[in-house]
């Protein structure tokens, strides 16, 4: 049975910028004051950040007005989470290609951010990006990803399932992309490199493959 991971509450949406390095920095600030803030590319061709989870918009307006107060951010929307319909309490499919179609927004932006530093958007914050800009609730590294999961092997992969690599050595889980069909997945390599498309039966993925994950 699969571990199916909660949803987010209210989230809290500001700026507008034309360079992914704005984004990045806001990010960063509201990260350094506790926040899983993370950046995007809207549909209009600015990126956005987006933050927060809370349990009702009270909670999330209050949040949202001391961040202005104190000079932090500037204008905000709030994001209602998104609620199953009764027609599709669990409309997998749907929430799969929307998590294929987030993971391919991100293809060529570059490594700009990672945990508090701003310094790169790591493997790990990719994939918590992905999903909870699909309101669901994942964990910020990847060996908690990792366990999060469920155990799937690679011939029950589907779009939106998550694969977990031991790059640095020792068997440990160190790097997750998103798997996207056909072979290949959606990841942040390493500093200095944009966010790309690879195939999965490369040798080196191959080697230090650990295991997949799904959560839908």
């Amino acid at each position: 049975m699969v571990k199916a991971l909660a949803r987010l509450g209210y989230t809290i949406q500001v700026g507008a910028f034309t360079q992914v390095g704005n984004a990045a920095r806001l990010a960063e600030s509201l990260q350094v004051q506790g926040l899983e803030a993370t950046y995007f590319a809207s549909a209009q061709g600015f990126y956005r950040v987006r933050f927060g989870d809370f349990l009702t918009k009270e909670a999330a307006q209050f949040k949202a007005e001391s961040l202005r107060s104190a000079g932090v951010i500037r204008e905000f929307y709030l994001v209602e989470p998104e609620q199953p319909t009764p027609a599709h309490p669990q409309d997998s499919e749907g929430l799969r290609a929307n998590l294929v179609e987030t993971a391919r927004s991100y293809l060529g932006v570059p490594y700009l951010w990672g945990g508090t530093s701003a310094q790169g958007f790591d493997c790990s914050g990719l994939t918590l990006s992905i999903y909870r800009l699909n309101g669901l609730r994942l964990p910020r590294s990847s060996r908690d990803q990792y366990e999060a999961g469920t155990p799937i092997s690679v011939q029950a992969l589907q779009r939106g399932d998550l694969l977990f690599f031991a790059t640095s050595g020792a068997g440990r889980v160190s790097h997750v992309g998103v798997y996207v069909g056909d072979g290949a997945f959606i990841h942040a390599p390493s500093r200095g490199k944009n966010i790309r498309k690879e195939q999965f039966s490369d040798s080196y993925y191959q080697k230090t493959f650990v295991g997949a994950r799904t959560y839908l």
